[in-house]
């Protein structure tokens, strides 16, 4: 005879409610250390940095005066400020492109399964985004040098220059120099971000258009691209976001120079903090971390932006998605 399962009694149920209750304790317990840090390290600063914009303070004496909005209105009369900020999105609006291409170019070709060394070159293609960027921007000094940098002894055995080329001492030329390292280093990250898009493509996609006569363009423009674009908007925003954050790279390469060509918005938030040095607008030998911490504050709202922009874009593609699903099914 079949015995119909019954529901649980009510202590048993109880005991399994007590159990569950146990066991969230504990996983509060365990989170209470990185709640911790996550307080002192990331939004209690974030708090503050606030706070600190709205005071004239230089970071090291006890007599902060609260001036309000004021450090911010200096910094929208700033040149050096704008003047910053125009490199950041330099390096944005010329990396960015560049990266996302290339990157994808460098997927498209390591995503054949024929290519039988293929992780070998993945591993090399990302080795440079794993380094530290403080090692990469002093061995690329070394490398750019005017004179002893190998690079320039190379064009110059081959014939290709006649003078040293001044990479990183040449104002009109040690920006692109800068921006031409960060893509040579952070195009890995970006190759990997299209590997795990390109690896959602079905494959039996592909089989069943070579079957109707489709070559590789029509593969691309009628099955890679389509599915690739949801993930293309997102890639996008991912690397400028990484485009905007070049200060470990600019600072061990050229700290900011020569005459302020490379200086980008971090790097003048730092030097205006902690570096009391020449400045193009004035206050030598002075650190000014209110006005710096308003600079920062403007920065991160800057890139807030760009997040909540990510999150749009990703909606509406979606949005579109849904739409174009719907008209292919009626």
């Amino acid at each position: 005879m079949s015995t119909v399962p019954t529901a649980p009694t009510r202590p048993a149920a109880r005991g399994r409610r007590s159990w569950r209750a146990s066991t969230i304790r504990w996983c509060y317990l365990f989170m209470i250390p990185a709640a911790i840090l996550a307080v002192l390290f990331t939004f209690y600063p974030m708090v503050m940095s606030w706070w600190y914009s709205l005071l004239d303070w230089s970071g090291f004496t006890a007599d902060a005066e609260f001036i309000g909005l004021e450090n911010y209105w200096r910094l929208i009369h700033d040149p050096q400020f704008w003047s910053a900020f125009g490199r950041s999105m330099l390096f944005v609006l010329v990396g960015t492109p560049v990266r996302v291409v290339l990157a994808l170019i460098i997927a498209i070709v390591l995503n054949d399964q024929l290519l039988k060394l293929a992780p070998v070159f993945r591993t090399f293609f990302f080795i440079p985004v794993i380094t530290t960027s403080a090692v990469i921007g002093v061995v690329m000094s070394f490398m750019l040098g005017s004179y002893q940098g190998p690079v320039n002894q190379v064009l110059g055995a081959l014939g290709l220059v006649d003078q040293p080329i001044k990479f990183l001492s040449d104002p009109d030329v040690a920006l692109w120099s800068v921006i031409g390292v960060q893509i040579w280093k952070a195009t890995g990250h970006t190759m990997i971000y299209w590997l795990a898009a390109l690896q959602t493509v079905p494959v039996s996609y592909y089989e069943a258009a070579r079957v109707d006569g489709a070559g590789p363009l029509r593969l691309a423009r009628h099955i890679t691209w389509p599915i690739l674009m949801p993930f293309a908007i997102v890639i996008i925003i991912l690397t400028a976001q990484s485009d905007l954050h070049a200060f470990a790279l600019v600072q061990s390469m050229t700290e900011g120079g020569p005459y302020f060509s490379t200086q980008v918005i971090e790097v003048f938030i730092y030097q205006t903090a902690f570096a009391a040095g020449s400045s193009e607008s004035g206050n030598a030998g002075v650190t000014q971390l209110g006005y710096a911490s308003a600079a920062g504050c403007f920065f991160g709202t800057i890139t807030l932006i760009i997040a909540v922009g990510q999150a749009w874009a990703i909606r509406k593609v979606n949005q579109v998605r849904g739409q174009l699903r719907e008209a292919g099914d009626e």
